[in-house]
């Protein structure tokens, strides 16, 4: 039988690992907010509608593909092509791939936008599934269907890439509705770099709860369910802060798979999407880090906060937990991948920071987290541990969840405005408060759950059910 004192130390010297640990990301997501901090003041003080005006003349825009694979999206389907098709930009088409949906999804996206078959006419710059039937609509002749062979979404957005005709692709979700000047914004590195901007990615939002119309967000409000509140606020926290620090500083490694924009060539280099992993948008913004590296090229892959994707995100916590495990696996398959690139000075930030700070702060904190709360409970219940050093593992926990949430809902009210009542900004204020206290313990031990389960799972397109944005 273990004795008690040792089961002391033990849970003492785990304590301290844990409030180290917690300590030490909270303080790196704090350098992180710093960092950007500079870049979203200036932001701030832009004329919007100048600087909107000026990239809509260019006369340099390059010409894009927006990519839209899709299964089984029969209820969006349409409101995101729709969306596509109010963008403001002067040429790029739409290719929506239909990776073997089981429901009516072609039928209708033929039947809306009044398709006929044409020649499947591919580039074989990747091996896919078979593509047996290609339409084009006869009243907006920049859409096109392919019907394919299920494969997976890496596999749809590959012949979509074989497909496209333009030099760069705009990779979208099926359930997405873009801002208006979205895809105009999340161009615009790439325009003023003249290439040297590889890949750039925006700003993903939760539609829940918002008006839709004539697919565009006509009023943005609040959903009234506390699971999709919270995700509202994760976003933040993640985009705001996150993905904005490491973006500047060149050591961003995931562009969301719902909205990014990509040169073709350099994807087409690296070998397109990989199709046997879950994470098929972060490991090619790896290998492609990589492949940048490996060359001493000095192109950049940078993350746009301001253009925005709208999403129909969870509402519920079965679905949510499948979502969540299905992220952190291909986080852990990702990592593993790579890891060569791991602590090697080859890779420049990448290596020396980026890629440890996937491992550590975005992989492992589910373990770290999940050892806090262990010697928070053995300590209430057991006396394993002293009260003052619950008490400090307590006020880390709040610290390192709910107060750097509600440092996100704050930051979103000072930069963007999206919420324009006072009282939606409360409301969020006050559900991150709580943030730690029921939501972090779930997606600690679900995310906990997808890393056990990272070898031993295959790679799918998860099963989000789509209910459809509500429109007007």
């Amino acid at each position: 039988m273990i004795d008690k004192e040792w089961l002391s130390l033990l849970t003492l010297i785990l304590a301290v690992i844990a409030i180290i640990y917690m300590v030490t990301v909270g303080l790196i997501y704090l350098i992180l907010f710093l960092i950007a901090s500079s870049r979203i003041k200036k932001e701030r003080f832009l004329n919007q509608e100048e600087y909107v005006e000026e990239l809509a003349s260019n006369k340099d825009t390059f010409p894009v593909s927006v990519l839209i694979p899709a299964y089984n999206e029969e209820v969006g389907i349409y409101t995101t092509v729709r969306s596509m098709l109010g963008l403001n930009y002067p040429q790029y088409e739409i290719i929506v791939i239909d990776d073997g949906s089981k429901d009516n999804t072609s039928g209708k996206v033929i039947e809306e936008f009044k398709m006929t078959e044409i020649d499947v006419a591919l580039r074989k710059y990747f091996n896919t599934k078979d593509v047996t039937k290609a339409y084009q609509s006869t009243v907006h002749p920049n859409i096109f269907l392919l019907r394919k062979e299920n494969g997976g979404k890496a596999d749809a957005l590959n012949a979509g890439i074989n497909f496209s005709r333009y030099p760069y692709f705009a990779a979208v979700d099926g359930d997405c509705i873009l801002d208006h000047d979205a895809l105009l914004k999340v161009m615009k590195p790439i325009i003023d770099s003249n290439g040297l901007v590889t890949v750039t990615g925006g700003t993903v939002r939760i539609a829940n709860g918002s008006t839709i119309t004539r697919s565009q967000v006509e009023k943005i409000a609040l959903p009234k369910g506390p699971i999709v509140l919270m995700q509202i606020i994760e976003y933040f926290r993640a985009f705001l802060i996150g993905r904005l620090g490491l973006s500047r500083l060149n050591i961003l490694l995931i562009i969301s798979g719902a909205f990014g924009v990509f040169e073709k060539k350099r994807v087409v280099k690296v070998g397109g999407y990989n199709t046997k992993t879950v994470g098929e948008d972060m490991e090619l913004i790896v290998r492609m880090h990589r492949s940048i590296k490996e060359e001493k090229s000095n192109q950049r892959v940078e993350y746009i906060q301001d253009p925005v994707c709208w999403t129909e995100a969870p509402d519920s916590a079965a679905v949510l937990r499948s979502q969540r495990k299905r992220w952190q696996r291909g986080l852990a398959e990702t990592i593993w991948l790579h890891k060569k690139m791991l602590f090697n000075p080859k890779y420049k930030g990448i290596g020396l920071f980026s890629m440890p700070y996937y491992l550590i702060v975005e992989l492992l904190s589910a373990v770290f987290e999940l050892v806090g709360y262990v010697v928070i409970m053995s300590g209430l219940l057991f006396s394993f541990v002293s009260l003052d050093i619950v008490i400090v593992m307590f006020i880390v926990t709040v610290f390192y969840g709910s107060l750097l949430s509600s440092l996100a809902v704050l930051l979103e009210e000072w930069t963007y405005h999206k919420y324009p009542d006072t009282k939606s900004l409360i409301v969020l204020f006050l559900w991150a408060l709580t943030e730690s206290f029921w939501y972090r313990p779930l997606m600690v031990w679900w995310r906990f759950s997808g890393l056990i389960q990272s070898l031993t799972k295959k790679a799918d397109w998860g099963n989000m059910k789509r209910k459809g944005i509500s429109t007007d």
